[in-house]
This record gives structure tokens, C-alpha cells and sequence, in this order.
């Protein structure tokens, strides 16, 4: 059977060719999406300052979700300053360095730099040029490329503050160095470590080390290899959690997308051969047989397709890790993991779903008898099957259904997470429906007049009779025309909701902002400043909250914000909804509406989180408010978000103004905080609401997956098309004349476009009015129209091209040499 498989598709190459591109191209994105989610796995950066330490000791920095993945806590979780003391009495440890790093920059210099204490230095080795170490806290060693020398004066600025030093030392590193307990100091945590570094004793196992590190001194988690970055890079591990949510998500449409794909013309290119199956019933074949033919040449085309498909998915990853790294989303460092598992992974995928494919196209095939099936290699089944056609309607329904409703019975993140689940509902039963639905917008155009002439006449024909071939081909055209609609104008919702929440809520009449952040203590030195009404400073984290959604637990993190309560509705309106901000003081929270609904919560209830540095926080919900789309899901007081942050600092201060107050003016009295930057509303608020790194990597990702259904569409419709070399040459025999037949085929490919058009965006209605019930509360939509333009153009040029191109080239011979040609 496998020698007659091969044979068969040599010999009909072209009817082979359709699949093996869908299989090709559909094992290319199978494979780069593994590549991504292996490598959120198990890839990151070599380190760089650790790299001389075999072991590094961090807090832990992530907890377990139910779902069997991780959450990272939103900034760095320090250890006790004590914990390298501890760790420096395990037995194979010869130094424990504690280690803090501290963004900084010199007065005047634009380039910024990193504190650590002197102690880190023998991880380098960091080599004196001249002077010594620093032994007092007003003591530093610079870098060379500093231009100081030893006895000079140094002003070093850490969040818009400048503190002198005396130059002591300097080295032929960029890095600068304090005393440790100084550089403690100016971190803001005087007590806390960001990590510990272990030097080992001569002939010390690593992993051996690490384990008896982490069983000696518990909390601790240890780091060896590659996994050393982490501690140093604090981003890595962010990018690695991105990297497995992105795969994971997109994977999974991907996923079905390529099924359907796949399985779609598959199953044409067998429909196709119905006369070939006819004849072998009728020469005695029987349906195992003909099933056992039909599986093995969809197995051994996919293998072939799959494998290939597979290098230039390889390819495909690293392009993607690329564009990844000019988005920022991962580091520029960050090293993608390429081995054989999502090669395998892909190749096993293509070959399953082309076998399930074959032999669920194959199964009419095989099972009707010779006689019948000799009558339908002439005439195509007029009706779909009862099972396929009832399954049709039922996810149809559900998916429309489950779309509106849904956003209206469940509120929060699980209704927006529904709603757009609902558009693979509809894509699916679009998928069973196809030939179906292309008959009854025949049917509609030739009612209203638009297949009125002889060539429409024949269009309408054609659809109805073909309705099945015709279904398969425009099948992922409408795919593609409803995912690109969700997936376009769910962004463009949620972009224009959340431009226009932070538009109608900054009211500050200026903003101060710096690159590096800002110290508490220059929002008590601004308010000194003529013409300062007040200021209000906003520090902004991430928090981990764990709540039930649908019946489950699930932990997610949610974007949150720290503001002062005095004053503030003169410089941010949250649109509040119930309760008070002016509570918003000690242990207490305010929450969006969708993040109250989502913990299923409401004003006076308490709410667990875990703030940026892990640190678990129980709060009282004193307020609920509208903008979350626009200032995060949860508000809580400016000094428990800087307590539990990293760097200690606030990213801006909102300032409201005595009227005519001179913006220069304003600006000259700040130049003694340098680095700071003072802007208006309106530019403030359009930088604020610029893509976002995620926002640029889904469009990605979605551009890829739209380019493959474009390659579904262009692929399976020149399918469909070059087989009819026959009929039109038969068209051409009894009279008429190739212009006819190229109008005839006009009209059929205005049906498919039309039906793409209409019926993808049918499909695309629902989900996109539940996601914008969930998010905004209104049933419309954001869809800029030449959005959806460019989308209907889309459709028509691919649609059309794949129709009318392919046709005039079947018609190229002459109409007694095409009828030669076999089905």
C-alpha cells in the first residue's frame, strides 16, 4: 500500500500539491510556536557579573498557578541582608557576596549607571587602576570612562536626588562602587539584598552546592548555569513567563487554525478524486482498501511536507526573537532554545490531523457502493451530512449566543475571556457550514439582482451544484476575515478605551517625569515651588491576585498604581463608581469595576494580593472606579506600593497649578533636580497611551497567522479552480466564448467574496460586541473604517485572484486538447 501511496502521488502531483503546501506552511508555525514555548522553558542569557559564581541565592521569585504554570511577582523579591552570613557557613562555600545593583547616573552624564557595594567586586575581578576601595559612606569608585580622578568630587543622582562623593579609586569598568553598606543604603532597603553569589571551594560540585545552599538556609531559591541570569537580569525571567502565556495563547489558535486548514483541503484535493475512488469500487476495492490508500498517502505526504515545513519554522523563531527583542519584550541577549522536540511535535501534529482528515473525507468514498459511486464523481451529494450539518448549527448558536450573553450573566475577566473564546465557536461551525452558507448567499445575490445575466445565471449554477467544493475553498477566507476582524478591532476597543480613559482622567495641569524615576522626597520639594497648587505622586507595580473564575482558582497579575488620596480628584479622575478615594490610606485598596467583579468583591470587603516584592497584603476595598482600562485594576496607597518595590521611586508627579503659572518658569525652578522633565497634559497622556511591547508582539503574531490563512486561501482556491480545465473546455464546445466563461467565473468568485465578507464578519459580530459589553460596558465596538476596508480589500484581492487567475490559465488550451485531460 505504501508503494502504491507514493506512486499515486507522484503521478498527481498537482492534485497533491494543495496539500502539501497547507501541510508545509502549517508545520513552519507549529514549529516556531514550540520554539517559543521551549524556550520560555528553558532558555534566557548567559550571565555576566555571576558568571565567575558557580551558585546564586534569590528569593523566590514566582509562585505555582493551578494551571501548572508560574506567576512572577511584578518587581524584585530582596533577601535578608543576613542571608549571606548564612549561606556563607555551608560547608564547599569559600565567599557569599551579598549583591545590590542600583540605577544611577552621574551629574551632567546622560549614560545611565549601576551601584554596587565594593564586596561585589571580586566577582569580577574588578582590578584598581589607582586609589583604593571606598571605606567610607561618602567614599566611590568610578569607572575610568568616567574622566574623574582619585580626589575628585563626584555627584552621583539616584531618582532626581544628587548626593557628592569623594572620588577614592577608580577601575577600567563602567560599574560604580560604594561602600556595601552605603549601597544598601541608597537602594532604600538598608537591611535587604538583592542576591547572594557563592565562590565554592576548589573541586565543589555546583548542583551538589546549590541543593545543600537551599536545604541549609530555607526561602532561598538557587541558581546554576544559564539559570544565573535571572538573579541578574530581573527582565529574563518576565521574558520567559511572557514568552510561555504568548506561546500558549496563540498556540492554541494557531493550532486549530492549521487543523482546520489543513483538514479543509485535504479533504477537497480527496473530493476531487471521486471518479479515481468510483472506479476502484468498481474493480472490486474494498473500503478498507480504499481507506488504507486513502491514510497512507495522507501520511506519507504530510511526513514529507511536515519535515520540510519543520526548518524553515526553525528559521521562522529566530526572526521572531528578533522582532521580539527590537519590541522589547524579551532582551537583547535572550538565546532561543532550537531542539528537536517542537520538530517532533509538529511533524506528529501535520501527521495526525492529515490522517484524520483523509480518512473523514474518505469515508463517502469508501463506503457507498460502486455503482452509486460512479454516479457521484459526476454530481457532488446535494445535501450535507444530518450530523455535520446539526453540529453546524449548534456551535453557531452557542458561539452567538455565548458572544452577547455571556459579558451580560458573568462579569469580569472570565466574561471578556469568553466572549472572544466564542470566535472559535464560530469559525468551527463556519468551517462545518461552509458549503451550506455559500449556497445561501447564491441564492441572496441572484434575489436582489446581482446574478441577473447569463454568466451570473451560470455563477449561481455552478455555486449551488459545486457548493461543496466551492465551501471548501471559501472556508478559510471567511476564517481569515472573521479572525482578522476580532482579533484587529479587540485591540483597536481596547486601545481607543483605554486613550480616551487616561485622556478624560489626567487633569494634572503638568507632569513631571525622569528616566530613572523620582525620589520621594522631590514631590515635598515641588510643592514648594510658586504656583504649585499640589502635587500627587504615582508609583506603578504589578500585584498578584488569586480569586475563582468559573468555579476555579486562578492567580493573575494585574497592573496597579500608588497615589496620595490629598487632592487627588484635582489631578486623576478614576471615574468612581462607589465608595471614597479620600480612604485610600494605610490598608486599604480601590478597584476597577472589572477587577471588583473579576475578585467578586465590592467597597468594605477585604482583598489578599501579593505586592510587587511578593510581600502578601490584605487590604480593604474602600472605593470602585471605571478607568481600569486606562490607570490599572487596582490603586493603593503611593508609600505601600514604593515599600514593596524595588527601586523605591515614583515614575511621575501630577501637578495642579495656580493659574497662570509660567510652564518655563516652572521648568527653570526644577533644573536643580536634574533629569527631570516637565510636560503637559496632552503629551503626557499620548506617550502614556503609545503600544505597548505586548500590543506590538500580538499584532505579530496575528499578522503570521493572517499570512498563513492568505496562503490557505490563495492555495485551496487555485485548487479548486485549475481542476475545472474540463468544464470550461466543455463551455467552450458547445459555444461559448472565453470572455462568458471568464464572467461566469467572476460572478462565482463575487460569491466567495461576498460570502467571505459577510458572513466573517457575521462571525466576528458577536464576540467583538461581548469584549467591548466586557470592557467598556457599550455594545459598539472601536472599528476604524479603514480598518475594516483594508480587510474587505483583502478578501476581494484574494478571493478574486485566486478565482480569475487560475481560470484564465486553465482555459489556455484549446478546448479538444483540455478535454483530454484527466479529472
Amino acid at each position: 500500500m505504501l508503494s502504491l501511496a507514493w506512486r499515486t502521488i507522484r503521478a498527481r502531483r498537482g492534485a497533491f500539491a494543495a496539500a502539501f503546501v497547507a501541510v508545509f506552511f502549517g508545520s513552519a508555525l507549529i514549529t516556531a510556536s514550540g520554539v517559543l514555548l521551549e524556550s520560555g522553558l528553558r532558555a534566557g542569557v548567559p550571565p555576566q557579573r555571576y558568571a565567575t559564581a558557580p551558585v546564586v541565592a534569590t528569593a523566590v521569585h514566582e509562585v505555582p498557578t493551578e494551571d501548572g504554570l508560574s506567576q512572577r511577582f511584578g518587581d524584585r523579591v530582596p533577601l535578608p541582608a543576613a542571608t549571606a552570613d548564612r549561606i556563607a557557613a555551608v560547608p564547599g562555600v569559600r565567599a557569599a557576596v551579598g549583591d545590590v545593583s542600583v540605577t544611577a547616573s552621574l551629574h551632567g552624564g546622560s549614560l545611565p549607571l549601576v551601584v554596587h557595594g565594593w564586596s561585589s567586586a571580586q566577582l569580577g575581578p574588578v582590578a584598581l587602576e589607582n586609589g583604593r576601595a571606598p571605606a567610607a559612606p561618602d567614599e566611590i569608585v568610578l569607572g575610568g570612562a568616567a574622566g574623574m580622578r582619585v580626589g575628585d568630587v563626584a555627584e552621583l543622582e539616584i531618582g532626581a536626588v544628587g548626593t557628592s562623593y569623594r572620588v577614592v579609586g577608580t577601575t577600567a569598568t563602567d560599574a560604580v562602587f560604594l561602600t556595601d553598606m552605603q549601597a544598601r543604603h541608597v537602594s532604600g532597603r538598608p537591611d535587604q539584598i538583592d542576591a547572594v553569589a557563592v565562590l565554592a571551594e576548589p573541586g565543589a560540585d555546583e548542583d551538589e552546592l546549590a541543593a545543600r545552599i537551599a536545604q541549609a538556609v530555607p526561602g532561598v531559591a538557587t541558581a546554576v548555569g544559564d539559570d544565573r541570569a535571572e538573579a541578574e537580569f530581573l527582565d529574563v525571567g518576565a521574558a520567559r513567563q511572557f514568552l510561555v502565556v504568548m506561546s500558549t495563547a496563540f498556540g492554541g489558535t494557531m493550532l486549530m487554525i492549521v487543523l482546520l486548514v489543513v483538514a479543509s483541503t485535504l479533504g477537497l484535493s480527496i473530493q476531487q478524486r471521486r471518479r479515481e475512488f468510483a472506479l476502484l469500487r468498481a474493480v472490486a476495492a474494498t473500503p478498507r482498501q480504499v481507506y488504507r490508500l486513502i491514510a497512507t498517502e495522507s501520511v506519507v505526504l504530510a511526513a514529507v511536507a511536515a519535515v520540510l515545513g519543520a526548518l524553515p519554522g526553525l528559521g521562522l523563531a529566530l526572526v521572531l526573537r528578533d522582532a521580539l527583542a527590537g519590541f522589547g519584550a524579551v532582551p537583547e541577549g535572550f538565546r532561543f532554545t532550537i531542539g528537536p522536540l517542537p520538530v517532533i511535535a509538529a511533524a506528529l501534529t501535520c501527521l495526525l490531523t492529515a490522517w484524520g482528515a483523509g480518512l473523514i473525507a474518505g469515508r463517502r468514498a469508501a463506503r457507498i457502493s460502486p455503482a452509486a459511486a460512479l454516479g457521484e464523481a459526476a454530481v457532488e451529494p446535494a445535501q450535507l451530512g444530518r450530523v455535520r450539518q446539526l453540529v453546524g448549527w449548534v456551535l453557531a448558536a452557542v458561539g452567538a449566543g455565548a458572544g452577547i450573553t455571556l459579558p451580560l450573566v458573568v462579569s469580569g475577566g472570565p466574561a471578556v475571556a469568553g466572549a472572544a473564546s466564542s470566535a472559535l465557536l464560530l469559525v468551527i461551525a463556519v468551517a462545518l457550514l461552509g458549503p451550506r452558507l455559500l449556497t445561501a448567499t447564491a441564492w441572496l445575490l441572484g434575489r436582489i439582482g446581482l446574478l441577473r445575466s447569463t454568466p451570473g445565471q451560470l455563477a449561481g449554477a455552478n455555486t449551488r451544484a459545486r457548493s461543496r467544493r466551492l465551501g471548501s475553498a471559501a472556508t478559510p477566507l471567511i476564517m481569515g476575515v472573521a479572525l482578522a476582524a476580532v482579533q484587529i478591532f479587540t485591540a483597536t476597543t481596547t486601545d481607543a478605551a483605554a486613550k480616551d480613559q487616561a485622556e478624560q482622567g489626567i487633569r494634572a495641569d503638568h507632569v513631571i517625569t525622569a528616566g530613572g524615576g523620582i525620589a520621594p522626597v522631590v514631590a515635598d520639594a515641588v510643592r514648594q515651588l510658586p504656583g504649585v497648587d499640589s502635587v500627587t505622586p504615582v508609583a506603578r507595580t504589578s500585584v498578584l491576585v488569586s480569586h475563582q473564575e468559573l468555579g476555579e482558582r486562578a492567580t493573575n497579575a494585574y497592573a496597579a498604581q500608588g497615589v496620595t488620596p490629598d487632592r487627588l480628584g484635582e489631578v486623576m479622575d478614576l471615574d468612581l463608581r462607589r465608595g471614597d478615594l479620600g480612604g485610600l490610606t494605610g490598608n486599604s485598596v480601590a478597584l476597577s469595576e472589572l477587577a471588583a467583579d473579576s475578585f467578586g468583591v465590592d467597597v468594605g470587603a477585604p482583598l489578599t494580593m501579593s505586592l510587587g516584592d511578593g510581600t502578601s497584603h490584605t487590604a480593604t476595598v474602600v472605593a470602585v472606579y471605571g478607568s481600569g482600562l486606562g490607570f490599572g485594576d487596582i490603586t493603593l496607597p503611593n508609600d505601600v506600593v514604593l515599600a514593596h518595590t524595588g527601586s523605591r521611586l515614583d515614575d511621575e508627579l501630577l501637578l495642579a497649578t495656580a493659574p497662570g503659572t509660567d510652564p518655563a518658569a516652572l521648568r527653570e525652578a526644577l533644573r536643580v533636580h536634574p533629569g527631570l522633565e516637565l510636560a503637559d497634559r496632552t503629551s503626557f497622556t499620548a506617550a502614556r497611551t503609545a503600544a505597548s511591547a505586548q500590543s506590538a508582539v500580538n499584532l505579530l503574531l496575528n499578522l503570521l497567522l493572517l499570512g498563513f490563512i492568505a496562503i490557505a486561501v490563495v492555495n485551496i482556491l487555485v485548487l479548486a479552480t485549475a481542476a475545472r480545465v474540463r468544464e470550461f473546455a466543455l463551455l467552450r464546445l458547445v459555444g461559448a466564448k472565453p470572455r462568458q466563461v471568464r464572467a461566469m467565473m467572476r460572478g462565482e468568485a463575487a460569491v466567495v467574496v461576498v460570502a467571505a465578507v459577510g458572513l466573517g464578519s457575521l462571525a466576528a459580530l458577536p464576540p467583538l460586541v461581548g469584549i467591548s459589553i466586557g470592557l467598556t460596558g457599550s455594545a459598539l465596538p472601536t472599528v476604524p473604517p479603514l480598518a475594516y476596508l483594508g480587510i474587505v480589500a483583502a478578501a476581494a484581492v484574494f478571493g478574486w485572484g485566486s478565482i480569475a487567475i487560475p481560470a484564465r490559465i486553465a482555459m489556455r488550451p484549446a478546448p479538444v486538447a483540455a478535454m483530454r485531460v484527466a479529472d
